[in-house]
């Protein structure tokens, strides 16, 4: 059977979910597991610390289907763990891995955020600059590594509808923060407004741009993206500087 945590345990681990809850629009499930035991937790030492969440939404509408964190070696303020707070004394890493499914991508591109920030650009359509305004975007993960995109969008000025689709392959800078999409196939639409596909294209590598996951004292990079049909993960090392606490 499992150690049940000491009461130093508990009490931290409940101060780091609270903390972590209140940086999250939503939280379906989050729970906060810091292993040591007493002689090292007055020394400011932690073994592990496990974060484990499900349907977490973070700023602008993106929903986490799973968060999974691990930290090993945490060295904390002994002073501060009888407060219940949790103050890292030093940085340290963690493994993550981040799933997202094909519905908490839809919920991004259909949320009150893309629409403003689409609607606020100026695309030339027929040599015309026109505003556009987001009919639907339906958003799919059909396999074979690839994303794809249908939409539909209105010219605010003439009330005209456009239809844009394309398929792409989407890849990690080298930097771990960012994703191009890459190997990009249009549908029809590219002939009738390269910009109008292209603001949709910025837009998709917006919305899987990987400092949306940051929370505050926490920056992932990610090392590997796993695209399936339905389902895409992020496996990630996470820099810590701070892990918030009530």
């Amino acid at each position: 059977m499992p150690e049940s945590p000491g009461l130093g345990e508990q009490a931290l681990n409940k101060a780091a979910e609270v903390g972590l809850s209140s940086q999250l629009d939503e939280v379906e499930n989050l729970d906060v597991n810091i292993k040591t035991d007493p002689l090292k937790l007055v020394q400011g030492e932690v073994d592990a610390v496990t974060i484990q969440g499900e349907g977490l939404v973070m700023q602008k509408d993106l929903r986490m289907e799973e968060l999974q964190m691990q930290m090993t070696s945490v060295a904390i303020n002994p002073l501060n763990v009888a407060f219940g707070k949790i103050e890292l004394t030093k940085p340290t890493e963690a493994q993550a891995q981040v799933v997202l499914t094909e519905a908490d991508i839809n919920r991004a591109f259909n949320s009150e955020y893309v629409r403003l920030q689409l609607q606020s650009q100026k695309i030339h359509i027929n040599g015309q600059l026109r505003t556009i305004e987001t009919q639907y975007v339906d958003f799919r993960l059909p396999g074979n590594g690839k994303v794809a995109l249908n939409a539909s969008m209105k010219l605010v000025e003439t009330g005209e509808n456009q239809q844009v689709a394309f398929s792409a392959v989407p890849k990690v800078s080298s930097n771990g923060k960012t994703v191009a999409l890459e190997n990009i196939e249009y549908g029809e639409s590219e002939e009738i407004s390269p910009e109008l596909t292209k603001a949709l294209i910025d837009e998709t590598s917006e919305i899987l741009n990987l400092s949306n996951f940051d929370l505050e004292g926490m920056s992932l990079q990610v090392n590997q993206l796993k695209v399936e049909v339905g389902k895409l993960t992020l496996q990630a090392e996470a820099y810590i500087e701070k892990i918030p606490s009530a």
